[in-house]
């Protein structure tokens, strides 16, 4: 399917194929912008490397982007899109998050000639629009492993992505070992709470 796509073909491929694919990679991209720490966005592995924080910054904007791209039929170059007062990982997080899911939303609504409208990118080759949808996902999860890279070394947890992390996997296990602390409380099973802290378990019991 290159130039010649037809309406009914790249229909078929957002409705059939993209767009579950894309809300759930974005869930899990969500989770690694927020993972990052908040204190430790000027973490980078070498000189060379984005910051932590311009690659969360990065992965946000360009994510949005590439979707845009097929919503408005251009790509649009501007690197300006998260606002400056959106600054920390979880305000970034949530900018994503919720600019994503607008346009996700607004997907199912174009038309096959929209989908199918040849947009430029950056001089280098023009496709139809539709297919910047996996182009921009690839994109994204590029980026994403480098930041999930940066997680461990920054002293931060790394998110399950494709399956179980180590550090997910490991809170299950603890998540599990205090449930079972509670079995046979009786009513007060359903009025507490459990912070799971590395290598110190707190209880706290709260009423009703």
């Amino acid at each position: 399917m290159g130039e010649t796509m037809t309406a009914d073909q790249a229909t078929f491929l957002l409705h059939d194929l993209y767009l579950g694919t894309l809300k759930r990679e974005s869930a899990t991209t969500k989770k690694i912008l927020e993972a990052v720490p908040a204190n430790k966005g000027d973490y980078r592995p070498d000189p060379a490397a984005r910051t932590a924080i311009e690659l969360t910054r990065h992965i946000a904007a360009a994510d949005n982007r590439f979707v845009e791209t097929v919503i408005n039929g251009v790509f649009d170059t501007n690197p300006a899109m998260i606002p400056e007062n959106v600054k920390t990982p979880a305000e970034i997080a949530a900018w994503y998050e919720a600019r994503y899911a607008k346009n996700v939303d607004a997907l199912p609504k174009l038309s096959g000639e929209q989908l199918t409208k040849i947009v430029d990118f950056r001089g280098m080759f023009q496709w139809p629009a539709v297919k910047f949808l996996m182009f921009g996902l690839h994109h994204t999860i590029h980026h994403r492993g480098q930041l999930a890279s940066y997680l461990r070394c920054m002293g931060a947890k790394v998110p399950a992505i494709y399956g179980e992390s180590f550090d997910s996997a490991e809170a299950k296990k603890a998540a599990q070992a205090y449930k079972k602390l509670f079995r046979g409380v009786g009513d007060r099973e359903k009025h507490y709470e459990v912070c799971v802290t590395p290598g110190r378990p707190v209880r706290r019991f709260f009423s009703s």
